[in-house]
């Protein structure tokens, strides 16, 4: 996990071991929300936005109960390691290119996300990670958490003010995040640009 190279708070480069899990292909869309929560929306292939970290968990739970077994938020560290796609120390999901190398980057995101799994997907066959909308984590957020970080299956602080999110989003200058890139805000905003997906434990 993280990056030498990269911001304060993705060094120091450490290794971990997370158990299996799974991760949903694509990120929750308007028409899954739909279902759990009726709202008006333009398009039914987008990703929901503007959900908070508290709504995110409410959705997992409600998710598993309509499922038979228990959904939620992945870790940081379950991100990061379906994010490299089955690399090591790549910048991006597709290698070291510039992200501008991406096919028809120019013209995506203009006025908000794009509806899912319109881009190839990475090696673990992950739709959009990394990109379109940021994806809330399930961990509390500390930028000094790599110091200290547990090597296997880390779950982040206990306690905190801030919950993480990693990916790219379509509302900055920089569409596509690296995978080591970290982000964080309160868990009870809702910004136009937050999305998540779900992941999930493998049955024993």
């Amino acid at each position: 996990m993280g990056q030498d190279d990269g911001r304060d708070e993705e060094r120091p480069v450490h290794r971990v071991v997370v158990a299996p899990f799974r991760l949903c292909r694509y990120q929750v869309t308007n028409a899954d929300w739909a279902d759990f929560r009726p709202f008006a929306f333009d398009d039914p292939r987008k990703p929901v936005t503007s959900v908070s970290w508290i709504d995110a968990v409410e959705y997992c739970e409600w998710l598993s109960r309509k499922w038979g077994f228990p959904v939620r938020l992945p870790t940081e560290a379950e991100w990061e390691f379906a994010a490299r796609g089955g690399t090591e120390q790549r910048l991006v999901p597709w290698g070291d290119e510039p992200v501008t190398s991406r096919d028809y980057y120019a013209g995506r995101w203009q006025t908000g996300p794009e509806p899912v799994g319109e881009t190839p997907p990475n090696g673990y066959g992950l739709f959009d990670i990394c990109e379109n909308v940021h994806e809330w984590c399930s961990d509390w957020y500390d930028p000094r958490y790599y110091a200290d970080s547990p090597t296997e299956n880390p779950q982040g602080p206990n306690t905190g003010t801030r919950r993480s999110s990693r990916g790219g989003a379509w509302r900055h200058h920089s569409k596509i995040a690296r995978c080591a890139a970290r982000s964080s805000i309160p868990p009870e905003f809702r910004y136009a640009d937050y999305g998540f997906r779900i992941a999930a434990d493998l049955p024993a």
